[in-house]
């Protein structure tokens, strides 16, 4: 069960930037809960979307898995035969919980499972190929913006005709709309729980390190990498989930 989390509450000192360490792995299901609008959601609809689109004999990626909440959505959502979900995060700490998880899916499903690997790598440099579906939840912020169209092309490139990404992000917006959706999100973070200090040392800690950009960048660089449509279907607050479809 997850432990509820206090890091921005009894954190010493001065507020380093933020890092998917052991710490946050240890809390990360109550501090996504607690701070990302609609982070239920977008798990659950990731299951329906790879139930619709992905295909016999392909993989399904689920990159910056986490602790594998969006992997195991999808290996319950897929109907197609022969698939394989691999998730793929560059914390070590992820990765070894998001196995446990896995283990105990695996368990409890008695042999029906559809396949999932994980990797403890940088899905920058991953190879990707063969992919029907592909989740990119809450990633691309975290990556410097100068590298974010290679990954989009890299991801395009590996899916299959009519395969789909989902992406999903933290926007950012003109300066009346910016004031709006900030107010809306610190009452949500507030609503949850957390403290004025809470809050004001998460900020800190992650403006740097998560770096928002407006709706319409996204759609303009998806499209650059090479999708053919792309269509917005939730949106909760300054969060929004794409879909692009190959």
């Amino acid at each position: 069960m997850s432990e509820r989390d206090d890091i921005y509450q009894t954190l010493p000192g001065n507020v380093s930037d933020f890092r998917f360490d052991a710490a946050v792995a240890r809390v990360f299901p109550d501090m996504i809960k607690r701070s990302v609008p609609g982070y239920a959601e977008t798990v659950a609809m990731s299951g329906i979307i790879a139930g619709r689109y992905a295909r016999d004999n392909t993989h399904l990626y689920d990159l910056g898995c986490s602790l594998g909440a969006v992997t195991l959505a999808m290996r319950h959502g897929v109907r197609a035969a022969g698939c394989k979900i691999i998730g793929i995060d560059n914390s070590e700490s992820m990765v070894e919980r998001a196995s446990h998880h896995i283990a105990l899916d695996d368990s409890s499903l008695a042999g029906t499972a559809v396949d999932v690997e994980l990797a403890c790598a940088d899905i920058l440099s991953y190879p990707l190929a063969n992919a029907s579906v592909t989740a990119l939840n809450y990633v691309l912020q975290f990556i410097s913006p100068e590298q974010r169209l290679a990954l989009l092309k890299q991801i395009h490139d590996a899916t299959i005709p009519g395969g789909v990404l989902i992406l999903s992000e933290k926007l950012c917006f003109g300066d009346e709309e910016q004031q709006v959706q900030d107010a809306l999100h610190l009452d949500f973070k507030r609503a949850n729980g957390y403290s004025e200090l809470e809050i004001a040392r998460k900020r800190s800690a992650i403006e740097n390190v998560l770096i928002p950009e407006t709706e319409q960048a996204h759609i303009d660089r998806l499209y650059q990498a090479g999708f053919r449509q792309v269509v917005r279907w939730y949106q909760c607050f300054n969060f929004v989930s794409f879909l692009a479809i190959k």
